[in-house]
């Protein structure tokens, strides 16, 4: 697309594409954190194998230098992440403490 663009506007583009950001959730892990999520949200609340998407999240790093997982936790409906309009729900910190609860609470027993 960026040569097309270029060349129809009489230039020329060349770029080189890197994949970053290779955030990719480790099996164990990612089963303990659903199995707490569906603890607090119950089980039709937590998609387990949900679509890859094209985010870039610094976590990433984290998790190719340690075992672990990521999840998106819902915040109701409101302009997306960045927007100017995106209005945190101050709600939906209970339900992430509760997260962190369980999980910190069942991985000392």
């Amino acid at each position: 697309m960026a040569t097309s663009v270029a060349k129809a506007l009489g230039a020329e583009a060349e770029f080189d594409y890197c994949r970053g950001y290779p955030t990719v959730n480790h099996p164990i892990q990612a089963g303990i954190l659903g199995d707490a999520a569906a603890r607090v949200a119950g089980e039709a609340a937590v998609r387990r194998n949900a679509a890859p998407i094209m985010g870039a999240e610094d976590f990433s790093y984290m998790l190719k230098a340690r075992p672990g997982a990521f999840i998106f936790m819902g915040n109701g409906i409101t302009a997306p992440l960045h927007d100017p309009k995106y209005d945190f729900n101050d709600n939906a910190l209970r339900h992430g403490i509760a997260l962190w609860v369980d999980l910190v609470t069942r991985a000392n027993r």
